[in-house]
């Protein structure tokens, strides 16, 4: 897979607290696979590189509002979320609140609200099925994506399959992901090299923008 600044984009899953921040009600699930890989400063070296070598980010977000909490049918990963309020915001209408759950996690803010990041309408379950990210991608001309976040056999794994069943050609950065428990996350990273057309580390990833 080649990677260019024309043809390439840089999606990021959940960049927030609920599961990156020791405030967050989901860090005891997965903050010993983000030890464990180093995922908080890969993915800052992803955004970092990015945004130097004006590679195009987008952020896919996970906001729950008042209404998402009446759903009458939930799977298991579903109803964990919401019972840990984990991406909890008063209305579609209302700021994100500083330092909460939904937030985006303080070191990533620089590079997320600079003003050229695009933010993603929010996914509600686990894929962009429901969010405008593809359409984003397309208006902008991008057939190709490179793919990170948060939780590497959740929404990075759906978000990976429905990229590839939409056209494009996809590259996940496994260490910039992480999961709840090395084998969730061992799970997800075997997919990543048998569902599409790289799995790389962050390093090689930064590797290959900066050579473009």
């Amino acid at each position: 897979m080649e990677i260019n600044q024309q043809t390439t984009a840089i999606v990021v899953t959940d960049p927030q607290n609920a599961f990156l921040s020791p405030s967050g009600s989901g860090y005891e699930l997965t903050k010993d696979v983000i030890k464990e890989v180093n995922m908080i400063e890969n993915l800052e070296l992803v955004f970092k590189t990015a945004k130097q070598h004006n590679y195009q980010v987008f952020v896919s977000p996970h906001y729950y509002y008042p209404h998402d909490h009446k759903w009458e049918i939930l799977s298991v990963g579903e109803k964990m979320m919401h019972d840990l309020k984990l991406f909890d915001v008063t209305s579609p209408q209302t700021e994100v609140p500083q330092s909460s759950q939904a937030d985006f996690y303080e070191l990533y803010k620089p590079y997320i609200e600079d003003g050229k990041t695009i933010i993603t309408s929010p996914h509600k379950i686990f894929g962009p099925e429901s969010t405008d990210l593809v359409l984003q991608l397309r208006k902008r001309g991008f057939s190709k994506v490179l793919l990170a976040g948060m939780n590497s056999n959740i929404c990075v794994d759906s978000h990976m399959r429905e990229l590839v069943e939409q056209g494009f050609e996809v590259a996940v950065i496994h260490d910039a992901t992480a999961a709840p428990g090395m084998d969730a996350y061992n799970a997800g990273k075997l997919n990543f090299g048998l569902l599409c057309s790289g799995s790389w580390t962050a390093k090689e990833a930064a590797e290959k923008m900066s050579s473009k």
